[in-house]
């Protein structure tokens, strides 16, 4: 039997309302990294994963070119996911602290990882109209998770992107801030948001997030669940 997120899951992967996404997506599956030369590049929009009974909602910018774009699932190929998945698995979210590709073996644990945007963007940089074309799905999978008390976003466009998917929906929210490790109650009756620093390179290599501060937010996020 199909479950309602599988259901969804198959619908996102048919989306093609984005073109200059499209494009650039499978432009990419196409010509792909010499490293990667021999393998089949997924070429197409990446839905969310994880636990159905998810009590958190991990919340990225979008697939990267030759990680998820790749693999078809998010956070997996990449470096950014070879600094989340030990975290997850140090903090008991996940039964193994790789995630190369799907089939792994990898579990999530109280855990759904999705993004902002389902495509990879040129540059990683999606238009404000990209966002929002994608942001009901987002809504969708939010929708799907009867058991969500949080979100945790991974960067500030995640950040932005959950109050934005709020505020389509015509909510008004109290004011809020993006900073490592901060927490934000989005109101009554709706999730709570802790952020972070995006596990990219660009911030791994610098130190400007370290495993202690990446562990930080995870710690916290399991001492706020009910």
């Amino acid at each position: 039997m199909t479950t309602p997120l599988q259901t969804l899951e198959n619908e996102i992967i048919t989306c093609r309302k984005c073109p200059r996404l499209v494009a650039w997506r499978e432009e990419v599956a196409q010509t792909k990294r010499r490293a990667y030369q021999n393998e089949d590049y997924w070429g197409k929009p990446v839905p969310g994963f994880g636990d159905p009974n998810a009590r958190i909602m991990v919340v990225g910018l979008a697939p990267g070119a030759h990680g998820s774009n790749r693999t078809g699932r998010m956070f997996t190929g990449d470096a950014s996911g070879k600094f989340l998945y030990p975290a997850l698995h140090r903090a008991g979210l996940a039964n193994q602290p790789t995630g190369d590709e799907p089939g792994d073996g990898l579990q999530l644990k109280d855990i759904f990882i999705t993004a902002i945007c389902r495509c990879v963007p040129p540059k990683n940089k999606p238009t404000v109209a990209e966002i929002v074309t994608c942001l009901p799905w987002l809504a969708a999978e939010v929708d799907r998770l009867p058991k969500l008390q949080g979100f945790i976003a991974l960067g500030r466009i995640g950040f932005d992107g959950i109050r934005r998917m709020y505020q389509i929906q015509g909510l008004d929210l109290p004011k809020m801030s993006f900073g490592h490790n901060t927490f934000n109650q989005l109101g009554e009756d709706l999730p709570w948001v802790l952020s972070s620093y995006h596990p990219s390179q660009q911030n791994t290599q610098t130190g400007r997030l370290t495993e202690e501060m990446f562990d930080a937010v995870w710690k916290k996020a399991k001492s706020l669940l009910k």
